[in-house]
C-alpha cells in the first residue's frame, strides 16, 4: 500500500513540474483545441470549413453558420413520429363498395403530430388574439375575426333538441377540453398559420432576438404584428417596419441578441435570426392523408425487428372496440356510435362517458402516444379528395393538393407585404374567409419562366394533376370533370357532373356519431373545404427537418 502511495505521489510531482514549465496561455490554447476537436464530428473540425479551410464563425468576420445545431426543437403540443414505409389504404371492410383507397406501399418522412385534436380552449385563444388585434380596429378589420368563428349552428337538427350545444359548446368551460367542431378546412388552415407565428414569435423573444413581452404588448395591431415568413424574407417590414429603426440604442421591439455594437465605430446595427441559425420552427399545418393514416395506425405496436407482424383494423391491436387489459377489461377504447340510437351505451355499466364528444384525453392513446385517432371527431387533412388513388399515387410522401407560389417582389427588389383587406372573400355558402392577413408576404402564381425545361412540374396548380386535366383526358369534355364553376353558388349547369372538385378535401377517422366502420384509419370521406360539421375537427402536424430520427427513442 505504501509503495502505491509513493508511486502516485511521485507521478503527481512530475506532472506538476511539467505544468510549471509551460506558459499558461499556451496550455489554455492547447486545451481549447482538444475540446474543439473532441466535440466535432469524427474526422471533421466543425469550426473549420471543409471547402476552403477558413475559420467559420471567426471573430474577424467571414462566414457564419450554426455549427453546433442540436436538432429541431419539439413544438408545443406535438409528438415526434418516426417515418417508415407502410401500406396505405389497407381497409378491412368496404361495405360502401367504393374501393376508393386501394392499397399501395408508400414511404413517409418523419414528422410531428399534435398529441390530440385542437380543443375549444386552444381555438378560443386564437379567437381572443384576433379579437384584440382586428375586431375593434375599424376599417373593416372586424371581418377577419368574424371569418374565424366556428359555425355553431352545425349542432342543429330539425328533429332534435341541440340548442344547448349551439349556445354553449364552443365557449363554456364545461367543454374547454373537448375538440373544436364547426370549423371548415379553410378556418383550420388559418389557425395553423396563426399558431406558427405565435410559437416562432415566442421563440425569438426567448432567445433574445425580440424584446420581452412584445407579443402581448398594446402596440400589436392589424398592421403591426409578427409573421414568420416576413421575418425571414423581409425582417425590416415586420411589426410595420419597427425592426428597421435607425436608432437601435433604445429598442422597443429588438432583443439583446439582435443588437450588434462595433468597437471601432462605437455604433450599433441590427442583426436578425436567419433560417441558417436553426432558431425558427417549420410551419404548423394540417397533416397529409398518409401522415394521418400512418400516425393513426400506430404500427410501432406490432413491429418486430424490421417488419410488422400482422395487421391492425383500428389504432389499437385486435378487432374489438373494447379493452382486453385485465385492469379495465370491457371498457370502450373510443367514442363512437355503437348502434342505432346508441351513442354511449347503457348508463352505469357499458357507458363510454360520451354522448356527444369527449375530452381529448378521455381514451387511451395509440402506440405513438396520440389520442383520439379513432372516434370522438373525424379530422380534416390537407389533401384534395379524389375517388381513385392507386393509378396515380407517388410512393414517397404522397400528397394531392400542391399549389406552388412564390413571393411577390416589388420595384425595390424586396418582398411585398400585405397591408390591406383584399384577401377577405365570400365562400360559395356565403361564409367569410381569408387566405392571408396584413403583415404576410404577397404570393404570386408561377410563370412559364419558373418551370421552363423542368421535368418535375410545369404549372402552379397541381391539385388536378393527372386526374381530369387536359394532359390525361380522353376528350375535351373530360377536362370539366373536376373543374369548378365560375360561381359555385349559382351554377347548377349540367356540365358539372360530380360533387368532387379542387375544393373538396379529405376527412379521416370516425367520430362520436359514426359506426365503428369509419374508425379504420384507411377509410376516407370528403367535404367541400368551406363547409363544417358537428363531427369534424382537426389537429396540426409539422415537418421534421433532418435525418429520419431524433436523438430521443420514439415510442414503441
Amino acid at each position: 500500500m505504501d509503495v502505491i502511495y509513493y508511486l502516485a505521489s511521485h507521478k503527481f510531482n512530475i506532472i506538476f513540474s511539467m505544468f510549471k514549465s509551460i506558459e499558461i496561455s499556451s496550455l489554455i490554447i492547447g486545451l481549447a483545441a482538444l475540446i474543439i476537436v473532441g466535440c466535432a464530428p469524427k474526422g471533421q473540425n466543425s469550426n473549420v470549413s471543409q471547402a476552403t479551410g477558413w475559420a467559420i464563425n471567426s471573430s474577424r468576420g467571414g462566414f457564419e453558420y450554426k455549427t453546433n445545431y442540436k436538432g429541431q426543437e419539439t413544438a408545443p403540443g406535438t409528438i415526434f413520429i418516426q417515418g417508415s414505409t407502410f401500406i396505405k389504404g389497407r381497409v378491412q371492410d368496404d361495405v360502401m363498395r367504393e374501393w376508393n383507397n386501394a392499397p399501395a406501399r408508400v414511404q413517409i418522412s418523419s414528422f410531428y403530430m399534435d398529441e390530440h385534436e385542437v380543443t375549444n380552449l386552444m381555438y378560443l385563444e386564437y379567437l381572443d388574439w384576433l379579437e384584440k388585434v382586428f375586431k375593434n380596429s375599424g376599417e373593416g378589420y372586424d371581418e377577419i375575426y368574424t371569418a374565424a368563428i366556428p359555425d355553431t349552428l352545425v349542432w342543429r337538427n330539425q328533429l332534435g333538441f341541440n340548442e344547448d350545444m349551439v349556445n354553449n359548446y364552443l365557449r363554456h368551460p364545461a367543454f374547454r377540453n373537448h375538440p373544436v367542431v364547426g370549423v371548415s378546412w379553410q378556418q383550420a388552415i388559418n389557425f395553423a398559420k396563426w399558431r406558427t407565428n405565435r410559437v416562432n414569435e415566442s421563440i425569438l423573444e426567448r432567445e433574445g432576438w425580440l424584446s420581452r413581452d412584445l407579443k402581448v404588448s398594446d402596440t400589436i395591431s392589424p398592421k403591426v404584428n409578427f409573421n414568420t415568413e416576413t421575418y425571414l424574407r423581409a425582417p425590416e417590414k415586420v411589426y410595420g417596419g419597427a425592426l428597421s429603426q435607425d436608432s437601435p440604442e433604445e429598442p422597443k421591439y429588438i432583443g439583446r441578441n439582435a443588437i450588434v455594437r462595433s468597437r471601432e465605430t462605437d455604433s450599433s446595427s441590427i442583426k436578425y435570426a436567419r433560417l441558417k441559425d436553426g432558431v425558427l420552427l417549420p410551419e404548423y399545418r394540417l397533416p397529409t392523408e398518409i401522415e394521418w393514416e400512418y400516425a393513426a395506425l400506430g404500427l410501432a405496436g406490432i413491429r418486430e425487428y424490421n417488419s410488422y407482424r400482422g395487421k391492425k383494423k383500428f389504432p389499437w391491436s385486435g378487432d374489438s372496440t373494447r379493452s382486453q387489459n385485465r385492469k379495465n377489461e370491457g371498457d370502450q377504447l373510443a367514442n363512437f356510435k355503437q348502434g342505432k340510437g346508441d351513442y354511449s351505451g347503457i348508463s352505469g355499466w357499458s357507458d363510454d362517458n360520451a354522448i356527444i364528444t369527449a375530452p381529448v384525453r378521455e381514451y387511451p392513446p395509440n402506440d405513438f402516444g396520440l389520442y383520439g385517432m379513432a372516434g370522438n371527431v373525424a379530422e380534416w387533412v390537407a389533401d384534395v379528395y379524389r375517388p381513385i388513388t392507386y393509378t396515380n399515387h407517388n410512393d414517397f410522401n404522397y400528397y394531392r393538393g400542391n399549389f406552388y407560389t412564390k413571393p411577390a417582389i416589388g420595384e425595390d427588389g424586396k418582398a411585398v407585404v400585405i397591408d390591406d383587406l383584399t384577401n377577405v372573400q365570400l365562400s360559395p355558402n356565403n361564409k367569410l374567409f381569408f387566405s392571408q392577413l396584413p403583415g404576410e408576404i404577397v404570393r404570386d402564381t408561377l410563370t412559364e419562366n419558373d418551370y421552363v425545361l423542368r421535368s418535375n412540374f410545369n404549372r402552379s396548380d397541381n391539385r388536378n394533376y393527372l386526374d381530369g386535366d387536359a394532359s390525361s383526358a380522353r376528350s375535351e369534355t373530360d377536362t370539366l370533370m373536376y373543374k369548378n364553376p365560375v360561381d359555385q353558388r349559382r351554377d347548377f349547369s349540367r356540365t358539372k357532373s360530380t360533387l368532387i372538385s379542387d375544393q373538396t378535401r379529405v376527412i379521416k377517422g370516425g367520430s362520436w356519431k359514426d359506426r365503428a366502420y369509419w374508425m379504420d384509419p384507411a377509410q376516407r370521406r370528403y367535404m367541400p373545404e368551406y363547409m363544417a360539421a358537428d363531427y369534424v375537427g382537426f389537429r396540426c402536424a409539422m415537418s421534421y427537418l433532418g435525418s429520419s430520427k431524433t436523438r430521443k427513442k420514439p415510442r414503441g
